[in-house]
């Protein structure tokens, strides 16, 4: 009987280890997809990094429990659609999509898969959500700049003591199909306040760019605005190099201008946003819905001044200004 009972007992316990209770069952490996509407550069990578630290900080382990699909549209509409075709025939159980083309892409082809978008400036104009508090859909993340940023450029180009008669606008509309007009209204107000003539030029060439800066560039007193998008980000060098060369001040959306001999940035800080872009997909992949999370504005904005380019462009930087920057890049 004691041997009995004893068996009895030893396979009890084998049978409780053999099935495990269902707050200790081990999931399945989920699969985030990422399009960027960028290039494989520094910058993507850095952006990649933020979103696979910021999953795993929520348990989700690329290789573990985590499979991680990353393609970079390369400022290539028919890229984009390609890729976002891609993404979709492989399931994933979210998808990040980074810039309004790479959104409107990913929308084309699923309207099911949630979507986080990242760097998205006018998400409802866009017709990618009906509501910024219940976006209503499968998408749902975080946007970019507020069209009163533009009164924040001309004040942060004046105080750089450049005698400025003429700003003018660089823009693709491919990042601002549908925010285009609110930003221009904006831009073209203060452009008054600030007594100042204001332009417009769009960019979806190399030789837009060339042909716009060079005609600036023959105006006395003359501004630039570089406003975000994929293009200016992909060709920065190029608009970096002839801002130098044709002594135009500049000023730019993202720290990463300033950084590579841009004048000075202002805008929000783009890995921010890829930080806490994560803790959307993680309640997405534990059960909530992308129609019942609010689109979130971003919270964190940095100014970063180049002191080398002020110099060669002959600028002395008051100290208001370099106390409020957030870095200086001698």
């Amino acid at each position: 009987m004691e041997r009995r009972a004893f068996l009895a007992l030893t396979s009890a316990v084998l049978a409780t280890r053999a099935t495990p209770t269902q707050g200790q069952q081990v999931s399945r490996t989920r699969t985030v997809g990422v399009l960027m509407g960028l290039t494989n550069d520094g910058e993507s990578k850095a952006r990649i990094a933020a979103i696979e630290q910021g999953l795993a900080k929520r348990g989700w382990l690329v290789g573990q429990n985590l499979r991680l699909e990353c393609r970079f549209g390369n400022d290539d509409g028919a890229r984009m659609l390609s890729l976002a075709k891609e993404l979709v025939a492989l399931h994933p159980d979210v998808i990040i999509g980074h810039s309004t083309p790479v959104v409107a892409a990913l929308r084309q082809v699923t309207q099911t898969i949630p979507i986080v978008f990242v760097v998205v400036g006018d998400p409802l104009g866009s017709g990618f959500v009906t509501s910024i508090a219940r976006p209503g859909g499968n998408i749902t993340g975080f946007t970019v700049l507020q069209p009163t940023i533009t009164g924040k450029y001309l004040s942060i180009l004046t105080q750089l003591g450049a005698r400025l008669n003429r700003v003018e606008v660089l823009y693709n509309p491919q990042y601002f199909p549908h925010e285009a007009t609110s930003y221009l209204q904006a831009f073209i107000q203060s452009a008054k306040e600030f007594n100042i003539t204001p332009a417009t030029a769009v960019i979806q060439t190399t030789k837009d760019v060339e042909e716009a800066m060079i005609d600036l560039s023959s105006i006395p007193g003359s501004g630039l605005i570089v406003f975000p998008g994929n293009f200016p980000t992909v060709h920065r060098a190029l608009i970096i190099s002839l801002a130098a060369r044709l002594h135009i001040p500049a000023i730019y959306p993202y720290r990463y201008f300033a950084r590579d001999g841009g004048l000075v940035s202002y805008g929000v800080d783009i890995l921010d946003l890829f930080r806490r872009a994560p803790s959307y997909v993680d309640r997405i992949l534990r059960g909530a819905k992308p129609e019942d999370l609010p689109i979130l504005a971003p919270s964190k904005f940095e100014l970063v001044i180049n002191l080398k380019t002020a110099r060669a462009l002959g600028l002395v930087v008051p100290r208001i200004l370099l106390a409020s920057a957030d870095a200086l890049i001698e």
